[in-house]
């Protein structure tokens, strides 16, 4: 399949007007979370909600990490939703979870992300 990557916008989920640009977010669907540098969460002013949640790494090692809530945009696809405080090391990711709160789907061919079609009616 490949990989590619996005530039991401995070906001503060309750100041809008304070946000960043994340570039180069890796785009992997085998990750559950969105992992974004802890800078860049603290310095839109976006807390930790909870603390030290465990995630086991494909190495097999289990690592805490904070975890707190933000908007997260990519190419006019907006959602709320929790993000990891990454470490150095860490990789930045979107995952799964934001993909699927933005309605979109990985192009494996074109390496980008589409509208994954209509919402499901309620």
């Amino acid at each position: 399949m490949g990989t590619f990557y996005v530039t991401c916008e995070v906001e503060n989920h309750t100041r809008r007007t304070r946000r960043a640009k994340v570039p180069k977010l890796l785009v992997d669907t085998g990750s559950e979370f969105t992992w974004i540098p802890a800078g860049t969460l603290e310095k839109i002013g976006v807390k930790p909600e909870k603390k030290d949640v465990a995630f086991q790494m494909a190495n097999g090692q289990t690592i805490t990490r904070d975890i707190g809530f933000a908007v997260l945009r990519v190419d006019g696809s907006f959602t709320i939703d929790e993000v990891v405080f990454a470490q150095r090391g860490d990789l930045r990711l979107l995952g799964a979870r934001t993909l699927e709160g933005m309605n979109l789907r990985v192009d494996s061919r074109a390496k980008a992300l589409v509208a994954a079609g209509p919402l499901p009616a309620a």
